[in-house]
């Protein structure tokens, strides 16, 4: 063959071999059609803070069911949580896990409170493993206290509710899943 024409076909023969090289790497692989990195980065944040509680600071409440509520200003990891009893007052009577809302920003948490004291609570005393966003950023440090009344005590959950701003769905328990009736499970 001479020269001349040895030269193109060498050159469509390269051509032809890239474009099959180039469209076999675009191909999804038949083993893992859809396959999905498993790494997930978030982009740096700020620390979240403490954007309303219920009560209020210095607030006055009435004795007896207090459903404390916390909402930061970013949605929050529901797994992660810190809080302990403010310096110089009451340590207050809780349940030990606070519930996040479906808001994502918004933790409640069902407590007793007395007549006549004086109660406080602190977020994220130990910033290390307390309430942080989704990014993992923990909240800054937060405090709140509040003046427990003389008078009727709250003594349902409803009411308690009530006056925590809190809808019918946004008790702070949640009722563990119930069992199917007349499923296999269970030692047949």
């Amino acid at each position: 063959m001479p020269r001349r024409r040895l030269v193109p076909a060498v050159v469509l023969c390269a051509a032809v071999c890239a474009t099959s090289a180039h469209a076999q790497v675009q191909r999804p692989s038949a083993e893992a059609p859809n396959a999905v990195s498993p790494v997930l980065i978030l982009p740096p944040t700020l620390p979240p803070k403490l954007v309303s509680t219920y009560p209020t600071q210095d607030q006055s409440v009435a004795p007896g069911i207090l459903i404390l509520k916390a909402a930061f200003d970013q949605q929050m990891s529901p797994t992660v949580w810190n809080y302990a009893p403010a310096p110089g007052v009451e340590p207050m009577d809780c349940v030990k896990t606070p519930r996040l809302l479906s808001d994502q920003k918004t933790f409640v948490l069902i407590c007793r409170v007395l007549a006549g004291r004086v109660y406080g609570v602190t977020f994220n005393a130990e910033r290390s493993g307390g309430f942080a966003n989704l990014g993992e950023n923990p909240a800054e440090t937060a405090s709140l206290t509040f003046k427990v009344e003389d008078g009727a005590p709250v003594t349902t959950l409803r009411r308690a509710m009530e006056l925590a701003g809190l809808r019918s769905d946004q008790t702070p328990v949640q009722e563990p899943p119930r069992a199917s009736v007349g499923g296999t499970a269970g030692g047949r």
